[in-house]
């Protein structure tokens, strides 16, 4: 009861906070915000994380595998040869608006 209490009056303070900045003072924190995501120096960033984040799950799938072998259930094992079949041609999509190159 108290967290809730402390998220209704947090959320009450911002929503007052929030009128009294108004639509012009959103629109500027906006256009900051998306400056700073255009930024190529974020990007490169961004891209560069994604990439070795990939290259640690691919070696952590490669060592759990190893390690677990064939005492994983046929269920989940299926699963995940589903999920890499999908992206056997070598290409990595993902739904977060990050590419190969």
């Amino acid at each position: 009861m108290r967290y809730r209490l402390t998220f209704v009056v947090g959320l009450a303070v911002g929503y007052v906070l929030g009128t009294k900045a108004g639509r012009e003072r959103y629109e500027q924190l906006r256009e900051s915000a998306r400056q700073v995501a255009q930024n190529p120096a974020v990007r490169n960033t961004a891209e560069s994380a994604a990439q070795q984040g990939r290259h640690f799950a691919d070696r952590a799938y490669h060592v759990m595998s190893d390690k677990v072998g064939d005492r994983m259930p046929d269920s989940v094992a299926q699963r995940v040869r589903s999920l890499r079949e999908r992206n056997s041609d070598g290409t990595v999509s993902d739904d977060w608006g990050t590419s190969n190159t």
